[in-house]
């Protein structure tokens, strides 16, 4: 039966979408506008988050540090790109308890120039050489319209900072992290996205260019999901940042940085949940099989026990429920908190040597021998949901995914079902302002393939490049 507090999916997404994130305690409003309470669900997603991702990190040889969260205007505004980029997102602090500070002090938007200011003073030969850093932190954006996870002001990230003594390394970061990004969404999170070089109009503030990860949601919009920056010697040049290569000569340094978010469970949700809750990969889920008793038999509680024992020694994380809440309601709960597998163990099955599995991402249910190999068959099962889970995803991006060959095309894929749209284009800024009046579409990345047709779906002129349009969060 449809879970009562969560309005369905097709019928209004958005609301839908905020209520699965209530129905399963991920976030709660605040006082604080803008601003998210993350609660111990959504809390424990980001932790296995950022336990896979970080283990990914140091096996790469970064480490992690942690910079201040305020800079002063006077370090911000050396490099100008930044400073515009940033200026309408930016918080100032200007008082300092009751005295008002010499200088204005910005509440971290990024941290590109608290790295470089660190830089200045730490590096000074090739034998420095490379940074490779990482930081786990909360950034503040004062954004305009906010909703949970995809855009709020406040939200947790890690931001990666990394100098190099040549352009060669530099860059071979910048496409590695962005390798790391894609095989996160692929593997660990189940969600098919696409990358590319976003256009100059869309790449990070100061950056001499930017790459992204693209995932698309069900209902076609897309999400930025994770972006790398080669910023070239743009910073090290505003802040002085210079070493001696192995020439004996001053040279600036080359940078990049890259990072994701808490954003990054906004996609979960929006690309596995349904009408009855939260769906959770097995590869990201904080818990991957809650045992439920159906009784309260010594032979009911016993096989409980052992089974929990039996998957928790094998690494499979795993909870057993032993409220007196009835078993119709842990059933429900457990499936609103998107658990991937329920395992239910009643006297009347167990009279007929049966156990019962649930899927929760078909809901699906499998009844077997109790005697069965307890660890190898719920291995085998979590194994088989993530994978169903990326091709239904893979399915529903395709699906959504249309090539269109000049406006008018456009312009009826957006008000019919947005989507990914292959489209080639000049690469003349006017042509992208024009698409972004159809529903504020935008170019996602410029991809590798070839150009459809060659003529750019804005102007009809030669095009240069082909891209991936679309409506984003």
């Amino acid at each position: 039966m449809k879970n009562k507090s969560i309005t369905s999916r097709d019928e209004d997404f958005a609301k839908w979408y905020t209520d699965v994130v209530s129905a399963a305690h991920l976030a709660s409003y605040t006082s604080v506008k803008g601003c998210i309470a993350i609660e111990p669900n959504g809390y424990a997603i980001w932790e296995k988050m950022q336990e896979i991702l970080d283990k990914k990190f140091k096996e790469l040889g970064h480490t992690n540090v942690q910079m201040p969260l305020l800079i002063p205007e006077s370090l911000l505004k050396k490099e100008s790109e930044l400073v515009e980029g940033f200026a309408p997102e930016v918080a100032w602090v200007t008082m300092g308890g009751s005295k008002e500070l010499e200088e204005r002090y910005c509440i971290r938007p990024t941290s590109e120039t608290m790295f470089c200011d660190y830089y200045k003073d730490h590096v000074s030969s090739y034998r420095d050489l490379p940074k490779l850093y990482n930081q786990w932190c909360n950034v503040l954006r004062w954004e305009k319209e906010t909703r949970p996870f995809l855009r709020s002001r406040e939200f947790l990230w890690q931001e990666g900072h990394t100098i190099h003594a040549t352009e060669e390394e530099a860059i071979k970061e910048t496409d590695k992290m962005m390798e790391v990004y894609k095989w996160f969404h692929h593997e660990i999170l189940a969600i098919p996205s696409i990358t590319g070089r976003k256009t100059e109009k869309e790449k990070f503030a100061g950056a001499e260019y930017t790459l992204t990860n693209e995932a698309l949601m069900y209902n076609g919009v897309a999400l930025q999901a994770g972006t790398s920056h080669y910023f070239g010697q743009k910073f090290s040049k505003a802040y002085d940042v210079k070493f001696l290569n192995k020439e004996n000569k001053l040279e600036h340094v080359y940078q990049t940085s890259w990072g994701t978010t808490t954003r990054m469970i906004g996609g979960l949700i929006m690309v596995h949940s349904d009408d009855y809750g939260l769906v959770l990969p097995p590869r990201i889920a904080p818990v991957q099989v809650t045992i439920i008793p159906i009784g309260s038999s010594s032979e009911v509680l016993d096989l409980v026990d052992k089974y929990e024992l039996l998957l928790k020694n094998n690494g499979i994380s795993v909870t057993k429920d032993l409220t007196d809440k009835s078993p119709g309601f842990k059933f429900a709960e457990a499936e609103v908190n998107g658990i991937p597998i329920r395992v239910e163990i009643g006297e009347r099955d167990l009279k007929e040597n049966k156990i019962t599995f649930v899927r929760r991402d078909t809901r699906e249910k499998i009844v077997e021998s109790k005697d069965l190999d307890i660890v190898k068959y719920v291995k085998e099962l979590l194994e088989t949901i993530q994978k169903d889970m990326y091709n239904r995803a893979v399915e529903r991006r395709d699906k959504l995914t249309f090539e269109a060959h000049n406006l008018k095309e456009m312009e009826n894929i957006l008000n019919t079902q947005p989507g990914f749209i292959h489209a080639d284009w000049c690469g003349d800024e006017t042509c992208e302002l024009k698409i972004k009046e159809i529903k504020g579409c935008k170019s996602r990345c410029i991809t590798e393939e070839p150009l459809i047709d060659g003529k750019c779906v804005c102007c009809g002129k030669e095009a240069k490049y082909h891209v991936i349009w679309g409506i984003q969060y």
